[in-house]
């Protein structure tokens, strides 16, 4: 559920629109997400890996930290706390509001408040606790995933199609190629966050076991619930309408249902938006904590709860930065701004396999009669799928720059600027 969770957000409800505008062709919008399913499984193995080979608190932060240093280990905590992690808070809790006061008829001017009253409610359930924070998750997660299913059954099974499904348009060889390319942009994006779940790594019953099982199963449910929604929007809109619209879900729900469908989905996007939130919250104090007890951080971050057992700071701290973000409006600029440096980490991480696994092989042999070690998770398809991944969160990172220039070079500064702040923990 942590999986699932941490993946669908608000971005399944938005981005198909993107990817049929750039494709134009119901059959290469399937082929794109299938192939964004595959580099997402990928990650999905890789992290599996490293899960297991370092079940430790703070996930991406630690394995960067012991295959390139601890500065790029850093730069990513700083990225991720002060800008990507509340950047998304904020956001994600804004789109709650905004849905919750539509589907009540309410004046969006509560919005701000509401946002920051969600980033508190779910502030305070993992304050107290792990096991509340799951539940929750377990809960919404679920929910959100009725919401989908409502969405496919009806879409897919339920109707007849309203359009006809236009053939393949006649491309160059080059140039359904390039169509896709961009159109992955917007799905890589959509099918990230399964990295989260690796932050909390030390607080899961036998992760060495269930994280890797958990990442693998979990990548697989989006995998199928995101290809069977691009069907049922394709088939009930049609390429053109879906390229056109700027809430697909809602459009496909109140064609197949009138007004009842467009408040039943709104409300799935509601909850879906607040079991995000609540999975961001749980994840990510984690990095904090792992940033702290390295001493580049506030060392009170690192300290766990007598009696709940959770870095009740470092909660308490995101919440803050996120309601500030919140208050100043600012998170959707910060947000676009550094995006693109999420995926130079990710293919970051994964290439540390190739580290990890090196440094493997140069260990010494055992020596005869010594207990061989415990039998491992292994990315299948190694070194070829780790090398894929690497290559396709780069094309992610280029074409992110290539789009938007001026966005990118903001962003850099700003992960520039964790520099001298690492230099001034280090020496504190």
């Amino acid at each position: 559920m942590a999986v699932v969770g941490g993946i669908i957000g608000g971005g399944i409800f938005r981005t198909p629109a993107t990817v049929a505008e750039r494709l134009q062709s119901p059959s290469l919008v399937l082929v794109a997400w299938i192939i964004g399913g595959i580099v997402a499984l990928i990650g999905a193995f890789c992290f599996g890996e490293l899960g297991q080979r370092r079940p430790r608190a703070g996930g991406s932060y630690v394995y960067l930290r012991e295959t390139f240093g601890p500065l790029p280990a850093f730069l990513y905590g700083w990225t991720l706390v002060l800008v990507i992690a509340t950047g998304a808070i904020a956001a994600v809790a804004v789109t709650f509001a905004d849905y919750t006061l539509s589907l009540f008829g309410l004046p969006h001017t509560y919005s701000v408040a509401l946002a920051i009253a969600a980033i508190v409610f779910h502030t305070a359930i993992n304050y107290v606790g792990v096991r509340p924070a799951a539940i929750t998750q377990n809960i919404f997660t679920m929910l959100k995933l009725v919401a989908l299913v409502i969405l496919i059954v009806v879409g897919v099974f339920a109707v007849t199609p309203t359009v006809p499904d236009r053939p393949l348009p006649s491309f160059t060889v080059a140039s359904p190629v390039a169509a896709i390319g961009a159109a992955l942009v917007p799905i890589l994006f959509t099918y990230g966050g399964w990295q989260q779940t690796n932050f909390i790594a030390e607080e899961i019953v036998e992760p060495e076991r269930n994280l890797p099982r958990a990442l693998v199963y979990g990548v697989a449910i989006v995998v199928a619930v995101y290809l069977l929604t691009n069907v049922a929007y394709l088939r009930v809109l049609g390429v053109n309408r879906l390229a056109a619209s700027t809430a697909p879900a809602a459009d496909t729900m109140t064609t197949l249902l009138g007004p009842a469908g467009g408040k039943l989905i709104a409300a799935g996007i509601a909850v879906s938006t607040f079991g995000f939130l609540n999975l961001v919250i749980l994840v990510t104090p984690r990095v904090l904590q792992a940033m702290a007890a390295d001493g580049v951080f506030f060392k009170r971050f690192a300290l766990l709860h007598p009696t709940y057992q959770t870095p009740t700071m470092a909660i308490v701290a995101l919440a803050v930065l996120a309601v500030a973000l919140t208050l100043t409006g600012t998170f959707g600029q910060l947000v676009d701004y550094v995006t693109f440096g999420d995926w130079i980490f990710f293919g970051l991480c994964v290439a540390g396999l190739f580290v990890y696994r090196a440094r493997e092989r140069s260990a010494s042999t055992p020596a005869p009669g010594s207990p061989l070690p415990a039998p491992v998770f292994r990315v299948p398809g190694y070194p070829i799928t780790p090398a894929l991944f690497v290559i396709a969160a780069a094309y992610v990172v280029i074409s992110a720059i290539a789009s938007n220039p001026k966005n990118a070079a903001i962003g850099a500064g700003l992960i520039a600027l964790g520099v001298p702040a690492f230099l001034y923990w280090r020496r504190t």
